[in-house]
């Protein structure tokens, strides 16, 4: 489970043309799109050539599309990316219903993707965005070519220490205590325990990027909804953990048929690292990549390893051809 918008290891962040906080790196761009009751920002690096297959990233607890603009820039010659803030996180404006629970999540992104068309995608997943991930690839496995999951936030047994305050935001009256507890501490300070948190390694974040990350906590914290977004959040990743049968993450799991690559960090504070080999049998014919001096976020702290090991998935299973999609009348 992500926390908080997170500092990118390397800064190339520029203001864009949309709010002033909003951050786009050099290549990047972030467009509104509006379906029936709900409105979501996505942050998109348009194609270096033509007829790339299209990707898809979804971000964790608390995180943006942001946490994904270096491994797209990693991609850029592979993939055509875009990744979505989900509604309440990032520049997306709270869901109408306020619903934050994974099926939720998991439908937005199916919206989005039967409105543009784009499916079926390369599509990846950080914490709360794989197990929003995972489901997609299990109820519309036409949607998805391939499934990449960083940290996935499936069920565990014994969560980890670091993590209980992540849950307890789903418990009642938590959020507002945390809430008072944090009043006298400053955005700089509660982003270096962000950083702390999910990091491997704090010292690979850039004095830059650590200094945009204060400024987009103080945005953040300043929105009206923020605490709802984070409460309601921990509290659906907390109801699905509960959900048995076959609205299970794990039997959901089990029922993925695309190719798919899970992405574990040793010194993962969040999600345990001794999960890798449990979501390796679960997922079918899955390979597992396990670096063990990241943390939560390895596709911010390592994106040149994770690309590597995308795109040796798609060598090796061809799925990174664009013929399919043309064929079938998509992209």
């Amino acid at each position: 489970m992500s926390s908080t918008e997170l500092p990118g290891v390397r800064s190339t962040a520029e203001p864009s043309s949309l709010a002033g906080a909003v951050r786009v790196a050099e290549g990047e761009q972030v467009r509104t799109v509006a379906l029936p009751g709900l409105e979501l920002a996505v942050r998109d690096r348009p194609p270096l050539r033509p007829g790339l297959p299209p990707a898809l990233f979804v971000h964790g607890l608390g995180g943006s599309s942001q946490n994904w603009s270096d491994l797209m820039a990693q991609l850029a010659h592979t993939v055509d990316g875009e990744a979505l803030d989900l509604p309440g996180f990032g520049w997306s404006p709270p869901p109408a219903d306020r619903d934050y629970s994974v099926t939720a999540f998991a439908r937005v992104v199916i919206r989005h993707l039967d409105a543009a068309g784009r499916g079926p995608v390369h599509l990846f997943g950080n914490s709360l965005g794989g197990a929003v991930s995972t489901r997609v690839a299990a109820v519309r496995p036409d949607l998805v070519r391939t499934l990449t999951l960083v940290s996935p936030a499936l069920p565990e047994l014994r969560v980890q220490r670091s993590a209980v305050p992540t849950a307890l935001l789903a418990v009642p009256g938590v959020a507002a205590l945390f809430s008072r507890m944090m009043q006298g501490i400053g955005a700089e300070q509660r982003t270096r325990g962000v950083t702390q948190l999910c990091y491997g390694d704090p010292s690979r974040v850039t004095p830059e990027g650590f200094r945009n990350a204060v400024e987009e906590m103080e945005r953040r914290m300043a929105l009206p909804y923020f605490w709802e977004a984070m409460t309601r959040s921990s509290r659906g990743i907390v109801d699905a953990y509960t959900l048995g049968g076959q609205h299970g993450l794990w039997r959901q799991a089990q029922r993925v048929l695309a190719p798919s690559l899970l992405v574990y960090g040793g010194r993962d504070q969040l999600v345990s690292y001794r999960m890798a080999h449990r979501a390796a049998a679960a997922f079918r014919g899955s390979r597992l990549l396990c670096l063990p001096e990241a943390g939560h976020v390895a596709m911010m702290e390592y994106p040149g390893v994770v690309a590597a090991a995308f795109r040796e998935l798609l060598n090796d299973t061809g799925t990174g051809e664009r013929d399919r999609y043309t064929e079938n009348g998509r992209g």
